[in-house]
């Protein structure tokens, strides 16, 4: 391909717009709008792994934007009328179509890599030191995608000239998308479509979890059913005869053969925890997955503190070990607690931003008083439970006066919540050592249990 007639095009032709679209919507998104994708250890530039992920998700906004792109490009011979002249030169239809294939996918995979070279800097110039390969297939697929999606619009536009077929192109694909999406709530991504069918598209769930990614089954059953539908896209821009237009479906229905012959048949086996991100890191008895051991240092510290005052306030009784939290579970499910380990989850309120005395304040509390359900920004928070394990953290560390574990908000219940947890506070102090002791192990027993009583009652020693 002649370099100065690419650059021509690239120029003077609508094929940097792909590459524009991808660029300025992602950015526009994940910079101008603040939204869960900043959010937690699964946020866009937290680690490398979600913020391929992220970029990817925003494909199901892009791609069919792309295709039709594709299309209006597509139509450019027809528009101009020079069909049938471009038809009587000498050079071969493939070659005339090469250019502005090139140009037009030069343009896509050139937007969407400097979106990943934007969020690719912010991760690594952000607290992470967990450095790994295994996001580039995710944006590589990605990458395939946009190109692919691109010829094929601009070989479905030549083929079928007509004003409405980039609109309905746009519409098709985006119905298609939608009908294949995924539900990321659960413990695993899920679809109502079978799920071989559903990785067909090239949209990946929302990332909630930092140490879910895709398997390689996933790559590649994608990367031959999306080079199958490169294929046939340029073998419609290139096609000059209605025969070689048919057999220009081909390549797409050989390809999607074979995907589906190697995509997963089980969510479980399409989204799959990263192994290497998940191997603990020790300090001790306190543990942190790799991919956080940038935190260990800190929570080392803080966690045996901890541990030493849980043990002061229940004896025996008392956790020995501090953990990071890698159980994948479905928003709003009940955590999995053991009475030997306090769990960390650096998504809870809590425990996100926590340092010095306030994250061994939280790790006691989870100690003590652990949450059944999580306090993210994906679940929301409960001002009842922050009071009853700001009581038990206060005791603990035989405070003077309640200490609240975070900021007490203005609403109604959290203002209820609270007034209610001075006078629980004042009724527990009240009594005797033994007694006092006696309410919060019994306030353990239960959170640790999840039984789901009215726990500030108890903890003040009245009727629930």
């Amino acid at each position: 391909m002649n370099g100065r007639v690419l650059g021509i095009e690239l120029r003077r032709s609508a094929a940097p717009w792909p590459g524009l679209v991808v660029l300025g919507g992602s950015l526009a998104v994940f910079c101008l709008m603040d939204g869960i994708w900043w959010k937690g250890t699964a946020g866009w530039t937290a680690q490398w792994t979600p913020m391929a992920m992220w970029t990817r998700y925003l494909l199901g906004f892009w791609w069919p934007l792309v295709v039709g792109t594709g299309a209006v490009y597509g139509l450019r011979e027809s528009r101009s009328r020079m069909a049938e002249l471009l038809a009587t030169t000498p050079l071969p239809a493939w070659r005339r179509a090469a250019v502005p294939a090139g140009a037009m996918a030069l343009a896509a995979a050139s937007g969407f890599g400097l979106v990943v070279l934007v969020g690719g800097v912010q991760v690594a110039l952000g607290p992470t030191d967990y450095t790994h390969l295994g996001w580039l297939p995710v944006s590589l697929v990605a990458a395939l995608a946009l190109v692919a999606g691109a010829v094929f619009g601009m070989g479905v536009g030549r083929a079928l000239p007509f004003v409405l077929t980039p609109p309905a192109l746009v519409v098709l694909t985006l119905l298609t998308s939608l009908f294949l999406g995924q539900n990321g709530d659960g413990a695993l991504p899920s679809t109502v479509a079978p799920n071989r069918l559903a990785q067909l598209s090239p949209v990946t769930v929302e990332p909630r979890e930092m140490l879910l990614t895709l398997s390689g089954s996933v790559h590649l059953g994608q990367t031959l059913w999306l080079l199958g539908l490169l294929g046939t896209g340029f073998a419609l821009l290139s096609a000059v005869t209605r025969r070689a237009r048919l057999l220009a479906v081909v390549p797409v229905l050989v390809g999607a053969a074979l995907a589906l012959l190697v995509l997963p048949a089980a969510a479980r086996d399409t989204y799959v925890v990263d192994r290497a991100a998940a191997a603990p890191v020790c300090d001790g008895p306190v543990c942190v997955t790799r991919a956080n051991r940038a935190r260990l240092p800190e929570l080392a510290l803080r966690g045996k503190e901890a541990l030493r005052v849980l043990h002061d306030a229940l004896g025996d009784q008392a956790p020995t070990s501090v953990r990071e939290d890698t159980r994948l579970r479905a928003l709003g499910d009940v955590r999995e607690l053991s009475a030997d380990v306090v769990l960390v989850d650096f998504d809870e309120h809590l425990l996100a931003d926590a340092t010095g005395e306030r994250l061994t304040r939280a790790l006691i509390a989870q100690g003590l008083a652990p949450n059944c359900h999580g306090r993210s920004d994906r679940e929301g928070g409960d001002s009842g439970g922050i009071a009853v394990q700001s009581i038990a953290v206060s005791w603990a560390l035989r405070d003077a006066r309640l200490q609240p574990l975070e900021k007490k908000e203005s609403d109604v219940y959290s203002l209820k919540a609270w007034e209610d947890a001075e006078l629980g506070w004042q009724k527990l102090t009240a009594r005797s050592p033994a007694e006092q002791r006696a309410r919060i192990a019994e306030l353990r027993d239960a959170t640790v249990s999840c039984t789901g009583y009215d726990q500030l009652s108890k903890l003040a020693g009245e009727a629930s």
